[in-house]
């Protein structure tokens, strides 16, 4: 006896919409790729892996069956292949932001551009794309980050990349800046989001 309950045929249907949720998230972001390595897509397909094996566990155990299909170890295919020693790197980071307090974020904006240096008294400063050029312009993004609530801004998934590359020239690659990042070449990522914090929150209540 472990003390641990067993899956019940709730989880199993709860397992299954989890899964169909991931199936839409992961097609979406695929739709919106931004290059051959768009962090969101990898992301997208960590969550789908997750939910489709998370379904397959609970099916079995409480109806004995097994899915059709198998996700591959995504982790196993793309061990580091890059250099040893390398000698450049690039360090490759997305925020998004939800825009929760439009007029939080013109107030800010307006304030910032009336005190920097080249100030053009907030009176620009009518839109949000205009309100978060400004505060960009203004504050480096990691003080967007910190400051993201009081701003106005929801902070939601991120992810932080540290990639082997080869030197290249000044301003070779500015014109797509993500387009050349081979994952296998990637010696450190981090990511944040609150899907990690809802899967542990569900893997708490199953083994409740």
């Amino acid at each position: 006896m472990t003390g641990v309950a067993e899956p019940t045929p709730e989880q199993v249907r709860a397992a299954a919409e989890a899964l169909k949720s991931a199936v839409d998230r992961h097609l979406a972001a695929v739709e919106r790729r931004q290059g051959e390595s768009d962090p969101a897509v990898f992301a997208a397909y960590d969550e789908l892996a997750a939910a489709a094996e998370a379904y397959d566990e609970v099916l079995y155990d409480v109806y004995d069956e097994v899915t059709p299909f198998e996700v591959p170890d995504r982790s196993e295919a793309e061990d580091y292949l890059g250099p040893e020693n390398p000698d450049a790197i690039s360090v490759l980071i997305r925020r998004d932001y939800i825009v929760k307090d439009a007029l939080t974020l013109l107030d800010h904006a307006r304030r910032a551009d009336a005190e920097s240096d080249e100030p053009g008294g907030g009176e620009g400063v009518e839109t949000t794309s205009t309100a978060l050029a400004v505060l960009f312009d203004v504050y480096d993004p990691d003080e967007i980050a910190a400051r993201a609530e009081e701003l106005g801004l929801e902070s939601g998934d991120s992810t932080l990349w540290v990639a082997a590359v080869e030197q290249g020239d000044p301003g070779e690659w500015l014109d797509a800046p993500f387009d050349d990042i081979d994952p296998r070449g990637v010696i450190y990522r981090f990511e944040t989001s609150t899907a990690y914090e809802d899967d542990l929150e569900a893997l708490e209540e199953d083994l409740r």
